[in-house]
C-alpha cells in the first residue's frame, strides 16, 4: 500500500451527486484525507478552478500537490496506489461488467436524478435553500433570491434543457422506478451487488442513490415504500470499511443472474443513446432526438464526456483476453448490447488529447476568465 505522510484533501458539495461516491470509495478503502465544502466566490473559484480548469467537484488534492478529477478515473488511480482492498475483480469479465455497470449508473440515472430533485416543488425549494445558504452564500443578496435564481438555473439546464418535458417525464420516472426493483431483488438477497463486499458497480449506483435518490424529499419516499433493501444498502455502503469485511464476490469467472435485467436496461437504452450521441458528435451537431422504449427525446444535447465515455468501454471491451471477451459477448449479446457498443466502430472524443486523467493541469487564469467563471462556471457536459 502507498503511503503518505498527508492526507488528501477532497473538495465534495454534501448535496452533490458524484462527491457522494468519492467519499464512499475513499472511506471504504481507508485512504487517509480530510474533506472539504468550498464556497463558490472562495475555494471552488480562487483555488480548485486555477488549478484544475474546472468550478465542479468532486476534486482532490494529493499530498504531493497534484490535482485530480473525474471520479471514475480517480477510483482507478487511486486502486493502483491502494491495491488493498480493490474494488476491481481480478477476474476480466467481471471487471469488465463492473465497469460497464458503472458506467451506466454514473451517466444513465444523472437525468432521472436531477428532475426529481429539480421538478417537484419540496425538493427543488429545499435544496436551492441549501445552496443558497451555503455555497452561494452572499452577504450583499437575499437568500430568497439566490434560491429562485438557483431553481430556474437548474429547470433550465438539468430538466426543459436536458429533454425532461411533459412527453418524456414518465419515461425519465421510470429509469428510477425500474432501477429500485432490479436493486431490490439483488439486495434482498445479498449485501452488495457481487457478492459480500462492493464492487465498482456499487460505487456507480452510489453516486445518485446516496446524494439525490435517499435523501432529496420526494425519491427518498419512495425508495423508503418500494426499494427498502435499496435504502438499507445506501447506508451499509456508507458505512463499510474493507478492513471490517471478510466476504467475497461470486466464483471468479460468473456474473449472478439477477444482473441481467441491468444488462438489458443497459443494451436497450443506454448504449443505443451511447451510440446516438456519439454519431452527433462526429456529425458536429449540438443536439440530437432519441427515441427509446417507447418514447421520444427532442433537442437532447451532444456531450462530449459521453462519447469518451463509450470510447472507454469499447476499449475495456477490446482488451479483454480470451476466453474471457467470448463469455462477455455471450452476455452482451443476451442483452442487447453488443451491437450498440461496437456500431460505427470507434467515434473520438478528443476530450483527452493532452492529458491523462484524472490529472489536472494548472493554469493562469486573468481577471477577465476569473470574472466570466464567476459567473458562469464550468458547463455542466465537463467532467
Amino acid at each position: 500500500m502507498m503511503k503518505t505522510a498527508e492526507p488528501y484533501t477532497l473538495y465534495v458539495f454534501w448535496i452533490s451527486y458524484f462527491s457522494g461516491k468519492m467519499q464512499a470509495y475513499l472511506r471504504y478503502k481507508e485512504i487517509p484525507h480530510r474533506t472539504v465544502e468550498p464556497k463558490w466566490r472562495g475555494e471552488l473559484l480562487r483555488t480548485i478552478y486555477p488549478n484544475t480548469g474546472l468550478m465542479k467537484v468532486p476534486v482532490v488534492q494529493t499530498p504531493q500537490g497534484e490535482w485530480l478529477a473525474d471520479s471514475t478515473p480517480m477510483i482507478d488511480w487511486f486502486e493502483a496506489r491502494y491495491p488493498e482492498g480493490s474494488v476491481i475483480p481480478a477476474d476480466p469479465a467481471q471487471a469488465f461488467f463492473c465497469r460497464l455497470v458503472e458506467d451506466y449508473a454514473d451517466e444513465w440515472l444523472w437525468r432521472p436524478a436531477l428532475h426529481y430533485r429539480w421538478s417537484y416543488a419540496t425538493d427543488k425549494h429545499a435544496l436551492s435553500r441549501r445552496f443558497a445558504e451555503t455555497f452561494l452564500e452572499d452577504p450583499l443578496v437575499p437568500n430568497a433570491v439566490i434560491a429562485a435564481l438557483v431553481r430556474r438555473r437548474q429547470n433550465r439546464i438539468y430538466v426543459a434543457g436536458d429533454g425532461v418535458t411533459p412527453e418524456t417525464r414518465a419515461h425519465v420516472e421510470s429509469i428510477y422506478l425500474d432501477t429500485l426493483d432490479r436493486l431490490q431483488a439483488i439486495f434482498a438477497r445479498r449485501p452488495f451487488l457481487l457478492g459480500a463486499r462492493p464492487c465498482l458497480a456499487d460505487f456507480g449506483f452510489f453516486a445518485s442513490m446516496f446524494r439525490h435518490f435517499s435523501l432529496d424529499p420526494t425519491p427518498s419516499v419512495i425508495m423508503q415504500e418500494r426499494a427498502p433493501a435499496v435504502f438499507e444498502w445506501v447506508s451499509r455502503l456508507w458505512n463499510a470499511r474493507h478492513g471490517a469485511i471478510a466476504g467475497e464476490w461470486c466464483e471468479s469467472g460468473t456474473l449472478p443472474s439477477d444482473w441481467q435485467p441491468i444488462l438489458d436496461d443497459v443494451g436497450t437504452a443506454y448504449l443505443p443513446y451511447l451510440h446516438a450521441n456519439a454519431l452527433a458528435w462526429r456529425e458536429g451537431r449540438r443536439h440530437f432526438d432519441f427515441e427509446v422504449q417507447g418514447a421520444r427525446y427532442r433537442k437532447l444535447p451532444v456531450v462530449q464526456y459521453r462519447v469518451w465515455c463509450r470510447e472507454r468501454l469499447q476499449q475495456h471491451f477490446a482488451d479483454l483476453p480470451e476466453p474471457a471477451r467470448a463469455a462477455v459477448e455471450k452476455r452482451l449479446v443476451a442483452g442487447g448490447a453488443l451491437d450498440p457498443l461496437l456500431a460505427d466502430g470507434r467515434i473520438a472524443s478528443g476530450l483527452y488529447q493532452d492529458l491523462t486523467p484524472p490529472l489536472c493541469r494548472p493554469r493562469q487564469v486573468g481577471g477577465v476568465e476569473t470574472l466570466r467563471r464567476f459567473f458562469t462556471g464550468t458547463h455542466w457536459q465537463l467532467p
